[in-house]
């Protein structure tokens, strides 16, 4: 009787702190962070927050997220199912992107209306570029309020001198900032490609999502001779196809199409193949783009012929190539 109930009363024990350790275990897992913590000063940043559980057994109803300096030119990606709104103020300083000054910003981002059941895992994702001058080292902070039907998670708590990241309850989430490469001058300069009177410029591409099958490149092309020239479309190792496309709006409608005859540069002129006008497609790529790789790929044109150059891949959000200010 007495080793039976020793047995029982062991079995218990070990059962409730199985429980303890799991608990502690789930609850150092269970705050509301984001998917990639690092990022470096001066690229783009694509915030993922993942959220992975409801305040206590409710369902998430709204995500609040502060963007803190540091970050700038913020947007959010529109959620199915829920409304999203921002709110913007003044930055502490001003900030420089593609030659023109940035004054102020998104400093929140409300995600609401929408429901996500504690049994359920879901994301809030936004885009923004991080400060060139940001210190390697340094960390951003993103405080978080999760509400629920009749409650609310604060996940907004920092490192203060007295107590560190590991001790903190409810932290909030952070992103760590490494230092830029320094890049000679020579490697940072806009590549230039050269054939029978054409001069080819910054060819450049956007970082792709892994399950997207299509990519768009862009680039400069003057025609420096005395006769006209068409740029027929081309190849690359890492797509089926690279064709010529145009993008325009008529009547409030974006549409895109084929170039079938390519398209012509005319002699001093100078074509410029840009997001949401004339640009390359790389139809049926082979892998996701990452963003900072380079890869190699053949333009055609009717008289020059074909001419290598590299392309070189940004932000999947980015809306020129990183050294485009030296050319404005």
């Amino acid at each position: 009787m007495t080793i039976a109930l020793l047995s029982h009363r062991r079995l218990k024990m070990l059962a409730l702190i199985g429980l303890g350790l799991a608990g502690l275990a789930s609850g150092a897992q269970a705050h509301v962070t984001l998917e990639r913590r690092e990022a470096t000063a001066g690229t783009s940043y694509r915030g993922i927050l993942a959220v992975p559980h409801g305040c206590g057994r409710e369902a998430t109803t709204a995500i609040r997220v502060q963007i803190p300096e540091g970050l700038f030119s913020v947007k959010p990606v529109p959620k199915p199912g829920w409304t999203v709104a921002t709110t913007v103020k003044p930055y502490a300083k001003a900030y420089s992107s593609h030659g023109r000054e940035i004054l102020e910003g998104v400093s929140e981002i409300v995600w609401s209306g929408g429901s996500l059941p504690n049994d359920f895992f879901d994301e809030f994702v936004f885009v923004g570029q991080v400060d060139p001058a940001a210190a390697g080292g340094s960390t951003l902070y993103f405080p978080v309020i999760q509400t629920c039907a009749n409650g609310e998670e604060r996940w907004i708590e920092t490192p203060t001198a007295e107590r560190t990241a590991a001790n903190l309850r409810a932290p909030a989430p952070a992103l760590r900032i490494l230092a830029a490469a320094a890049t000679p001058a020579a490697a940072q300069a806009a590549p230039v490609f050269e054939r029978a009177g054409l001069r080819i410029e910054a060819p450049w591409s956007r970082a792709t999502p892994g399950a997207v099958r299509v990519g768009a490149g862009y680039l400069r092309v003057t025609n420096t001779g005395t006769t006209p020239d068409r740029l027929l479309g081309g190849s690359t190792s890492i797509s089926d196809r690279l064709e010529v496309h145009e993008m325009s709006t008529a009547n409030g409608v974006m549409s895109m199409r084929k170039l079938q005859d390519g398209l012509i540069i005319e002699p001093g002129k100078t074509v410029e193949l840009r997001p949401g006008g004339f640009h390359m497609m790389f139809i049926g790529l082979h892998r996701a783009l990452a963003e900072g790789e380079t890869f190699k790929a053949t333009l055609t044109f009717e008289k020059a012929g074909t001419v290598e150059v590299e392309f070189r891949v940004g932000g999947i959000g980015a809306a020129a190539p990183a050294d485009e200010h030296r050319h404005h």
